[in-house]
């Protein structure tokens, strides 16, 4: 009985040996080889609607535009992840949670595209991390895409607000001489608020003249912005959130009811208002500008001749 086994134990290990030397049922290669992913970070919402039609939409634009990456989703605000995880028991990472996921399931590139709109503190904090995994080599290619503002068309580089001007008059409504649109920014005191303040300009360039920038937090200011539609004699106003989500901000500091909302302060001031609660990742052009900035991203890091941002 011994012998019998042994002699099986030999003819296993001589089949064994002899698949082991065909090419093709050789060890493969890791399956993680060669894994690439695009991670869009977006600041986040806790408004489940708007979520879906503007930060999945845009995702899904991507997924449909780049198939050979993997999307993967991360908020950079630490109140909504907390939120939506008390709350609604959904678990969503930060950028630097999500790198890590993405290290450890053997991803080899990938492309970090921002959904901000300017490139301001949010921005830079997800760039801050991109910058630290690209010293670590945490990643055999890593890139950064840019957000919808940056770019002023100088230097052989895109004019980013003439293509988000373009995409944003999709929504605009057919204007009288004394109508106008208005554009609620966030703003901040972070030096990239004044993208905004490029922004009106841009639009007056582009012969909008009656399409006006302000900001909740910043520069141009709304009362500065009343000011100017007096001066103008404008009756009416459409209020926009220029805003990739319509969340808090545009519910209620600009369309809410409230005696010190925008909405409301425009009223008092004998102007009439309109409001459209759509967040800007709801226009399918703004979506294709972030798919735009994921082509250029990827151009950059496969084309060492090209000036990174």
């Amino acid at each position: 009985m011994k012998n019998i086994y042994s002699l099986i134990t030999i003819c296993m290990l001589a089949v064994f040996g002899c698949i082991s030397m065909i090419p093709s049922l050789a060890a493969a290669a890791p399956a993680t080889a060669g894994k690439k992913a695009i991670l869009v970070v977006s600041f986040g919402t806790t408004y489940h609607d708007t979520m879906k039609t503007t930060i999945e939409a845009a995702e899904n634009k991507m997924k449909a535009e780049f198939p050979d990456y993997e999307v993967r989703r991360a908020f950079s605000s630490r109140i909504i992840i907390k939120k939506l995880a008390e709350r609604d028991g959904i678990k969503i990472d930060t950028e630097k949670q999500a790198l890590d996921r993405l290290k450890a399931e053997g991803f080899s590139e990938v492309i970090v595209q921002p959904m901000q709109i300017t490139p301001g503190e949010e921005y830079e904090l997800i760039k801050g991390v991109v910058e630290h995994a690209k010293a670590a080599k945490t990643f055999d290619k890593i890139s950064i895409g840019r957000p919808v503002l940056y770019y002023v068309g100088q230097e052989g580089k895109a004019d980013d607000y003439l293509a988000a001007i373009k995409a944003l008059e999709t929504q605009f409504p057919k204007l009288s001489k004394n109508e106008a649109v208005l554009l609620m920014g966030h703003g901040g005191p972070h030096p990239a608020t004044t993208s905004y303040a490029a922004l009106q300009e841009k639009l007056q360039d582009a012969g909008y003249k009656n399409v006006f920038v302000y900001t909740v937090e910043g520069y141009p200011t709304l009362e500065g912005t009343i000011a100017k539609l007096k001066a103008n004699k404008i009756k009416k106003v459409t209020m926009m959130p220029l805003m990739l989500v319509a969340g808090d901000h545009a519910n209620n500091d600009m369309a809410g009811d409230e005696s010190d909302s925008h909405k409301s302060q425009l009223i008092a001031a004998g102007i009439k208002v309109d409001t459209y609660i759509h967040g800007m990742g709801e226009n399918a052009k703004i979506q294709d500008i972030y798919v735009q900035h994921v082509k250029d991203a990827i151009a950059e890091l496969n084309n060492p001749e090209v000036k990174k941002h």
